[in-house]
């Protein structure tokens, strides 16, 4: 029975009390039963267990009790009430007497542990002795018995998708270890039975990885083979638990519920909350038997769990994502938002792309015709020209020293702008953008929120840059995605929501955890960003998005992007459904149609 509060005083008790802080207590004054008591509490509170022990008929065992529970507890302070004091008769010539006393405990994890007890004296040789027993202590606690204090790790608070649908939770990670020198003469065996077991969980363990693992590691030290899910431990635990030199550790780990789900945005969701996630341990007091058996349970304070924390990802749209990708060949990523808020839907990213680290955040890559909705919006901005203008589309321009050609060289003529756009002409883009100021296409694809910097918790980001160009050569360049400017999925996602919006949102992944933007440019002229939504619409109804007609409302930009010597080339598409903002990107494509197909299974999944 735990026991959390000292009884109320009695009428006329005489109220004492005894600090830790009280280094090395005195006689109190008098020798009867009370001040016998009040200097017995005042030398235990303040760690003199000789003086306390001395004041007891058993000095030897008593100081040993005192001892043992002051170091079991490790009190910050504990302090000591008399409540009352009184004679109770003489037995074979010795006086006798009780006192009713309570013991409050303060423990260096913050708890409290208070409680009344009961202590008997007599007189030996006319002075006053407390009859020792380990219940002066705790009245629970028996002879051969001592007091040991247990803590309960809280369970990890879990992170939550927006619709509360579990992404992270706690679970057992068993660490399999060999040790070498104990697996002895049997190492090639072990080494093969580990590999066997191991790799259809990581088909990077065999039995040569765990030989040659074993080599690079420190002589003396166990190598260790794998980590493992509980689930997965189970799976293969009755294939090598018993192997010689094998052995296993434990921790509790915030996991993904599937462990192939977010392979770069949940880690990084688990690296922002874990040291918010661990709540407050709860702690128990018992008693320990001569044996080491726990017997009675003196205190229990349960552990407190943080509260969960609550990502702004959807499972669904990140499951839809990775399923997108599946298709892709080579590097792939996609990133979607909220378009009016900046939340972050999915993060994600094929394994070819994890390769390279979390470059649907922070790749740096020529963001090829999605670009021209920059342009775009430069040139109405400038009244350079509007979607209703004759424009010319001819196969190939050139400006300057730089020939520009269209994708396959095709020729429209003379055109609408919107229709241009709607089927990417390079010609016309470039022409438009050689025109622009220097500063242009830069103050615009800042008014976009490229080049805008964001402090989000949990990730890095990178927008983009688009730097001020002078040679009219180096805008037409720009102006189509190519030369010096550069955008990443997560930039390109946040410019497109705020054509769709007309406000550049601040993204986020974790709520309650505040993003910072700074470096964002002025809002565009609303005039501007619905003829721009007109014409990104245009791209999926008649342009060079049509693939994409068949599901309702979207709107966007496809692209196509060299790199390296020209060769090869990068496909895009970036555009919005209602208020969900995304950017695609294939590496190495040759084309924006696989973009585009990634995109459509996005779209359709997310139905």
């Amino acid at each position: 029975m735990a026991h959390r509060a000292a009884r109320g005083g009695r009428v006329g008790a005489v109220l004492v009390t005894v600090a830790l802080v009280v280094a090395g207590c005195g006689v109190f004054g008098g020798n009867g039963p009370q001040e016998v008591t009040e200097e017995f509490l005042g030398a235990f509170a303040a760690g003199d267990t000789a003086a306390a022990a001395a004041l007891t008929d058993s000095p030897k065992s008593a100081k040993a009790v005192l001892d043992q529970a002051r170091s079991a507890l490790k009190p910050r302070s504990v302090k000591g009430t008399v409540h009352e004091a009184k004679e109770t008769g003489e037995n074979s010539g010795a006086a006798e007497a009780s006192a009713e006393y309570s013991l409050a405990w303060r423990l260096g994890n913050g708890g409290r542990w208070d409680y009344p007890a009961t202590a008997k004296l007599r007189t030996i040789d006319g002075e006053w002795k407390l009859r020792w027993s380990p219940s002066l202590v705790h009245p629970e606690l028996g002879a051969q018995q001592t007091i040991a204090l247990r803590t309960q790790p809280a369970p990890l608070a879990p992170v939550l998708d927006r619709d509360g649908a579990p992404l992270l939770q706690t679970d057992t990670v068993v660490s399999v270890l060999v040790d070498p020198e104990e697996a002895g003469e049997e190492l090639d065996s072990v080494a093969g039975a580990l590999g066997s077991a191991l790799n259809p969980i990581d088909d990077g363990i065999t039995k040569r990885s765990v030989l040659e693992g074993i080599k690079k590691t420190e002589k003396g030290k166990p190598y260790v083979v794998a980590a493992l899910r509980s689930a997965d431990y189970q799976r293969v635990k009755p294939a090598i638990y018993e192997l010689p030199g094998v052995r296993f550790t434990s921790q509790e780990r915030l996991l993904a519920v599937d462990k192939d789900l977010g392979s770069q945005i949940l880690p990084a969701i688990r690296g922002t909350v874990q040291d918010k996630a661990a709540g407050t341990e709860g702690w128990r007091v018992v008693t320990v038997s001569a044996t080491g058996a726990e017997g009675g349970e003196l205190h229990n304070e349960q552990p407190k769990p943080a509260e969960a924390f609550t990502s702004t990802l959807s499972i669904a749209a990140q499951t839809a994502a990775e399923r997108a990708l599946d298709g892709a060949d080579g590097s792939a990523m996609l990133v979607a938002m909220e378009a009016s808020t900046g939340e972050l839907l999915a993060v994600a990213q094929n394994a070819k792309a994890d390769e390279q680290g979390a470059v649907a955040l922070t790749g740096r890559f020529p963001p090829g015709s999605t670009f021209k909705i920059v342009t775009a919006v430069a040139a109405l901005t400038a009244n350079a020209t509007t979607a209703d203008s004759t424009v010319d589309c001819p196969a190939t321009t050139t400006i300057g020293n730089r020939r520009i050609p269209n994708d396959n060289e095709f020729a429209l003529g003379k055109v609408p702008l919107h229709t241009a756009f709607a089927r990417s002409c390079n010609t016309t883009f470039s022409q438009l953008a050689a025109g622009l100021p220097a500063d242009a296409l830069g103050k615009s694809a800042q008014d976009l929120g490229i080049g805008a910097d964001f402090v989000v918790p949990g990730i890095t980001t990178i927008t983009g840059s688009a730097p001020r160009a002078e040679d009219p050569v180096q805008r037409a360049e720009n102006g189509i995605g190519q030369g010096t400017v550069l955008a990443s999925p997560f930039g390109m996602a946040v410019a497109v929501s705020t054509v769709a919006t007309g406000k550049t949102p601040t993204p986020s992944l974790v709520r309650g955890m505040a993003s910072e933007a700074t470096r964002l440019g002025e809002p565009v002229k609303p005039e501007v960003l619905d003829t721009v939504r007109t014409m990104m619409r245009e791209v999926v109804t008649d342009g060079t998005a049509r693939a994409l007609n068949d599901l309702p409302g979207v709107a966007g930009k496809t692209g196509t992007a060299q790199f390296g010597d020209g060769k090869n080339a990068h496909g895009w598409f970036a555009g919005y459904q209602g208020d969900i903002a995304f950017a695609v990107l294939v590496e190495g494509a040759n084309s924006s149609s696989p973009a585009v197909d990634v995109t459509h299974r996005f779209l359709a999944d997310l139905r």
